[in-house]
């Protein structure tokens, strides 16, 4: 099990970014929540398997069809298994 934080810079708030990084996350089987920042950025967490997880990095550095992203920063964090799905919040 393995724990992330990602925050995601670019064009990616108004272009349905969480939207298919929850569709990504439940295809992927992974649990967590993304939010929309104040500063125009996506944060997400996500916890699951390794290779799921390196699948969602992936994916979050091109995002929603409509998306731009332009820095993607990933920290890993200890795993806490509270989630029980993936949200947007």
């Amino acid at each position: 099990m393995k724990r992330v934080k990602i925050i995601v810079n670019g064009d990616v708030q108004g272009v349905f970014y969480r939207y298919y990084a929850k569709k990504e996350a439940k295809k992927l089987g992974l649990l967590g929540w993304c939010r929309n920042e104040v500063d125009g950025s996506v944060f997400i967490i996500v916890e699951g398997d390794d290779s799921s997880i390196d699948k969602f990095i992936e994916w979050s550095k091109i995002g929603s069809p409509l998306a731009t992203v332009d820095e993607v920063v990933i920290s890993e964090e200890k795993p806490t298994e509270l989630e029980k799905e993936f949200e947007i919040r």
